[in-house]
């Protein structure tokens, strides 16, 4: 088949969804189809067009940013383009161009398919109401005019006011994850690097951004001291310059300078690094406050590697700890709930831990990569022509 994923940003800006939209488009072009990602030119300094794992991207011109969005004026012409010799749309949502994108294939004829990573919450301001209010017209649009929707979880799709309008579209398949076995010497490189031998360590891998509920780990810090005196807190992400949230990195300055000592930050880590980032921590918090989380790749990627979770109760995002019991579910915004529960996992910490094959089992990725091929396979069959007619 010759499949087209349509997202926003793509490699090499990191989040959870560009990393799961490159994981599909690498996992379908090693079984054979002609993948290609249409995404935006977001940095100058990357080419137009190159090939990345055997996934052709095609990276349009941008003149202008609108919160996490892109300004894109020739969008349009190369969709069409594409979607020309395409047999199958699939559009990552959230993503202004959604309804567009929908609405050229369908006119096309063409199979489409929305993988909707997750609700739309922008940071405060009246720019980004106007935004957000904007785009909820242009979702519906997309979402009407696809075939199928396919989420992470039927626990999300329950809850989610969106999604709970297009019941009969929607397909669960579970997050795809990747994630090879720590590396021992990666580890004690990292430990001895960053002076964490020897402490307790809570570990943070996420952007510095409004849902993602920083804060509340930063706040829970006193209460976790109390009882584990020797704690570290150790980050991996893009806390800096994170697209669109500014304010929100300026507003967590006071909290950074306070426990300045309990912080470090390792930036944005190679890939083959991650399952040792993951190994030397005690513990995993995610601390995410809203529908704009709707998994959390890196809950498992640390129980592939090891460590258990600490993570918000929220839906879709509950789903690892209940399907493995590798760690607690405590409330959202909660600092006091968060501080328990991590003190409870550091001192517990074996009674928490599961075999990798068994979180293997639960979420298997060739699997999810299978699912989405069949998926497509069905649409572009009889079952498309009988919806197109």
């Amino acid at each position: 088949m010759r499949i087209i994923l349509a997202l926003t940003y793509y490699r090499p800006h990191v989040s959870g969804l560009t990393v799961y939209a490159e994981r599909l488009a690498r996992g379908l072009a090693r079984r054979g189809h002609e993948v290609t990602v249409l995404t935006s030119h977001f940095h100058r300094a990357l080419p137009r067009h190159e090939r990345l794992d055997g996934v052709e991207v095609v990276r349009v011109p941008a003149v202008a940013k609108i919160s996490k969005g892109v300004v894109m004026p020739l969008f349009p012409f190369h969709a069409a383009r594409l979607i020309r010799r395409a047999d199958v749309v699939n559009i990552h949502m959230p993503q202004l161009e959604a309804a567009l994108l929908a609405m050229l294939a369908r006119l096309q004829r063409k199979a489409v398919v929305v993988t909707y990573q997750c609700d739309l919450r922008l940071p405060a301001g009246w720019f980004n109401r106007v935004v957000q209010s904007s785009l909820g017209p242009l979702n519906q649009i997309a979402a009407s005019l696809a075939h199928k929707i396919v989420t992470t979880s039927e626990d999300y799709a329950r809850h989610s006011r969106f999604l709970s309008r297009f019941t009969s579209k929607v397909v669960a398949i579970a997050p795809l994850i990747e994630m090879g076995q720590p590396d021992p010497v990666i580890t004690q490189r990292l430990m001895d690097r960053w002076q964490l031998n020897g402490r307790a360590r809570v570990g943070f891998a996420a952007r510095f951004a409004a849902e993602k509920g920083v804060e509340y780990l930063l706040q829970s810090l006193p209460a976790i001291l109390e009882e584990v005196p020797d704690l570290q807190v150790v980050f991996t992400g893009a806390y800096k310059d994170t697209v669109g949230e500014e304010q929100y990195l300026a507003s967590l300055a006071p909290l950074l300078q306070r426990y300045a000592n309990r912080l470090t930050f390792l930036d944005l880590l190679p890939a083959e690094e991650m399952p040792s980032f993951y190994s030397l921590c005690d513990v995993l918090a995610v601390t995410s406050l809203n529908p704009t989380e709707a998994f959390g790749l890196v809950q498992v990627e640390a129980m592939l590697s090891g460590t258990p979770v600490v993570a918000s109760d929220l839906p879709g995002v509950r789903e690892a700890i209940r399907r493995t019991g590798m760690g607690e579910i405590v409330p959202p915004a909660d600092p006091a709930a968060l501080a328990r529960a991590l003190v409870r996992v550091i001192k517990n910490r074996k009674t928490y831990l599961r075999p990798r094959e068994d979180v293997i089992d639960t979420f298997n990725m060739d699997r999810a990569i299978r699912q989405y091929e069949a998926l497509f396979g069905e649409l572009t069959g009889s079952g498309l022509r009988k919806a197109c007619g």
